[in-house]
């Protein structure tokens, strides 16, 4: 029986290297029909492993594109924009909503938004005419102003404008 078994997993963990599709469609079969001995048992781990960094990722990258924004809103308030406006408020709720979703990443915020900062410098960098000195080393911005619909840093959103604030 040992012999089936380490066969059988052995031709498992070779589809899992010749083609990922097809792996995960057999492996979700053998969860399904509980054919424990069959699974892919290492590799099953580091792919759930794999997709909680994903969602850590996802984070990550939400909160680099609006700390750019934000970066740009407040360092060049004469080229503000309707654009950078609307992907702050994007990127808000969608933070928002992953956080929903995914409660357990509430604790990671704060390193989440240390390790996005450089990412948004990098944007603001890319997007302006400013450098890496223009900002501060650290981000200025505390994560609940950064989550914060009616946060805008700088001076405020000018009146006229017909852009709505969400609370």
């Amino acid at each position: 029986m040992d012999t089936k078994i380490s066969a059988s997993s052995q031709i498992t963990s070779n589809l899992y290297e010749q083609d990922f599709y097809a792996w995960t469609q057999e492996q979700a079969k053998l969860l399904r029909e509980r054919v424990w001995d069959s699974l892919d048992i290492e590799n099953l781990a580091e792919e759930i492993e794999s997709l909680g960094k994903q969602q850590r990722q996802e984070l990550r990258n939400r909160l680099g594109i609006l700390l750019g924004h934000l970066l740009k809103w407040e360092f060049q308030p004469n080229k503000r924009s309707k654009s950078w406006f609307v992907t702050m408020r994007e990127q808000r709720r969608r933070i928002l909503e992953h956080l929903k979703e995914n409660p357990s990443l509430k604790p990671y915020l704060t390193s989440a938004l240390e390790n996005a900062y450089k990412d948004g410098i990098d944007l603001a960098v890319r997007e302006t005419s400013l450098t890496d000195e223009d900002f501060p080393d650290e981000c200025p911005y505390a994560i609940d102003q950064v989550l914060d619909a009616t946060f805008f840093p700088g001076q405020p959103v000018e009146s006229g404008q017909n852009w709505v604030v969400e609370s």
